[in-house]
């Protein structure tokens, strides 16, 4: 749900399910053991704000069993949303603005751009004056970050997924 109504996700294509696979398997493996990933879960922003990112990393304490069917923005660590030729404009403008607003530290925003089937991630983080995110990096071959943990993933891996 983004303002008040209800949002279906975007057709996928293979990049989009690649992509996220890839994010997610190499988060899933740097993740310390304090913080949990979760794909394609709901995630409570505030009042009629409760969208569904591709992938979140949140704090393992809000975990709360196999019934959890949704998360609250003070447990959420990072968000990644893949942008969709359905979705550009939510993925790009919208949703970031949202999670900003709810205090989430880190937004990356995942493109296919060039010629290639690699993914760009553009990292961003939370200034908690503005409450905008600032841009901190593209990323092209590969993804070594040490905020909000130690992350290493090659992204031209996509072509074995």
């Amino acid at each position: 749900m983004i303002d008040g109504s209800f949002v279906y996700r975007a057709r996928q294509s293979v990049f989009h399910m690649t992509a996220n696979s890839l994010l997610s398997r190499g988060l899933w493996h740097a993740a310390p053991d304090h913080l949990s990933v979760v794909c394609e879960m709901v995630v409570v922003l505030g009042p009629r704000q409760a969208p569904e990112p591709d992938i979140a990393v949140i704090r393992a304490e809000a975990e709360r069993g196999p019934d959890t069917d949704r998360y609250y923005a003070r447990d959420v660590v990072l968000v990644s949303e893949t942008v969709s030729p359905d979705s550009e404009e939510r993925d790009r403008r919208r949703k970031p603005q949202l999670y900003a607003e709810a205090g989430i530290p880190h937004f990356w925003r995942v493109e296919m751009e060039g010629a290639g089937d690699c993914p760009t991630v553009h990292v961003h983080e939370l200034d908690r004056e503005t409450h905008v995110y600032v841009p901190t990096g593209v990323y092209r071959d590969a993804l070594k970050l040490t905020v909000p943990f130690d992350i290493d993933i090659d992204l031209t891996e996509i072509d074995r997924l």
